[in-house]
C-alpha cells in the first residue's frame, strides 16, 4: 500500500513538471511578433539639462519672468522630443541677479533671468541703458534692444564676456517708492534712503537727488525696508507686486526715471556645445517667449496702478512739469558720470 502511495506522488510530480515545461515553452511563442522595437530617441540618445534661474517668485503673483520662462521650457522640451530639460529654480535659489550673471559667464548656470543693470560691472558699455532719458517707453526699449543695434552690441558683449543674450525686454519704468513721507516733487526725495540696485549709475541718480544710496540685492531689499535700514527703493509696478513691497512701503510716485530691462542671458559655451538644430530650437523659443511677458508687462502696468491703492499704498502722479523736474535732475549727472566711464561714442 505504501508502495503504491509513493508511485502516485511520483506520478503526480512528473506530471506538474511536465505542464510547467509546457507553460514554459508556449507563454513566448502566444506573444511571437507583437513585441515593439524601442522608439528611436532623438540626438543619438544624448541629453542636456538647463537650469534656468531668476530672482522673481512664483508665488500667484503674476510675473512677466515667470511666465517667460514657463513657455520657454514648454516650447524646448516638446521640439526637441524631451532630449532638453529646462528645470526652472525661481526665488534667487541659485542665487541673486549679480550671481546669476557670474554663474552665466562661469557655466555653471545655463540661463538666467537679471535687471540689465547687472551688467555694468561685467561689461561697462552696458551703462548707457542705465541712464535716465535714454528710452521713452517700453516699446521703443524693446524695439531697440531687440532689433538690429541691439543684435550687434550683445555680439560684442558675447565675445567679449561668455555671455549670451537669448532675450530681453522692458518690465516697466522704475519709480520710487517711501516707507516715511509721501513723494510727490523732486525735492521731497532730499535726505531718504533709498535702496538701489547695484549698478553704479543708479547710485549717482539716487545721491543727484540729495537722497542717499544703499545698494543691496533684491532678495535682502525686503528685509532691509522691513525693518527700516532703508526708507524706500526704486522698481517698476510689475516688481513691487511681484515682490510684495507694497506691504513694506506707504508711498508711492509715478516718476518713470529709468527703463527697467529684464535680461535673459545664456551660457555662451553651453550654447555652441549644442547641436545646431537645438541651438535654433533655444532661439525660436526666446523669441517666442517674449511677446506673451511684454502682454503682461503692459496689462500689469495698465492694472497696477489701481491694485497698489487697494493695498493700501499712497499713489502720486506727477505733472508734466514735476516730471521734467524729476528727469532734469538725474538725466545729467547720470550721463556725464557714464561718458567719464565709456567715452562719448
Amino acid at each position: 500500500m505504501k508502495k503504491f502511495a509513493v508511485l502516485l506522488l511520483a506520478l503526480a510530480m512528473i506530471l506538474s513538471l511536465a505542464a510547467c515545461g509546457q507553460a514554459q515553452t508556449t507563454t513566448p511563442s502566444a506573444n511571437t511578433g507583437t513585441a515593439e522595437a524601442p522608439a528611436e530617441k532623438p540626438y543619438d540618445g544624448k541629453t542636456w539639462i538647463i537650469k534656468a534661474a531668476v530672482t522673481q517668485s512664483d508665488n500667484g503673483q503674476e510675473s512677466a519672468e515667470i511666465s517667460w520662462l514657463k513657455s520657454f521650457k514648454a516650447e524646448v522640451e516638446e521640439k526637441t522630443q524631451g532630449a532638453v530639460t529646462v528645470d526652472i529654480y525661481p526665488g534667487g535659489q541659485l542665487g541673486t541677479d549679480a550671481e546669476v550673471v557670474q554663474g552665466l559667464s562661469g557655466n555653471t548656470i545655463e540661463v538666467g533671468f537679471f535687471n540689465y543693470s547687472n551688467l555694468n560691472s561685467v561689461y561697462a558699455p552696458t551703462m548707457l541703458m542705465s541712464c535716465p532719458g535714454v528710452f521713452s517707453s517700453e516699446a521703443e526699449c524693446n524695439a531697440i534692444m531687440n532689433g538690429e543695434w541691439g543684435t550687434a552690441f550683445h555680439d560684442e558683449m558675447e565675445a567679449a564676456t561668455g555671455l549670451k543674450i537669448i532675450a530681453c525686454f522692458s518690465n516697466g519704468f522704475r519709480c520710487f517708492t517711501c516707507s516715511t513721507k509721501p513723494l510727490t516733487t523732486v525735492d521731497t526725495a532730499k535726505g531718504v534712503t533709498f535702496r538701489t540696485m547695484t549698478s553704479p549709475v543708479s547710485i549717482v541718480m539716487v545721491e543727484a537727488l540729495g537722497a542717499n544710496a544703499v545698494p543691496m540685492a533684491s532678495s535682502e531689499m525686503y528685509t532691509a525696508m522691513q525693518n527700516g535700514t532703508v526708507d524706500g527703493q526704486e522698481n517698476p509696478i510689475v516688481n513691487i507686486l511681484n515682490d510684495k513691497t507694497y506691504e513694506v512701503q506707504k508711498y508711492f510716485v509715478m516718476d518713470k526715471h529709468i527703463a527697467s530691462i529684464a535680461a535673459v542671458g545664456m551660457s555662451s559655451k553651453f550654447y555652441t556645445e549644442l547641436p545646431a538644430e537645438i541651438q535654433e530650437i533655444v532661439l525660436t523659443a526666446a523669441q517666442n517667449a517674449n511677446a506673451p511677458a511684454e502682454e503682461i508687462v503692459e496689462r500689469v502696468n495698465n492694472e497696477g496702478l489701481a491694485k497698489l491703492e487697494e493695498y493700501g499704498m499712497e499713489c502720486y502722479i506727477p505733472t508734466e512739469d514735476e516730471l521734467a523736474a524729476w528727469h532734469e535732475a538725474i538725466a545729467e549727472p547720470c550721463m556725464n558720470y557714464v561718458r567719464g566711464e565709456i567715452g562719448d561714442d
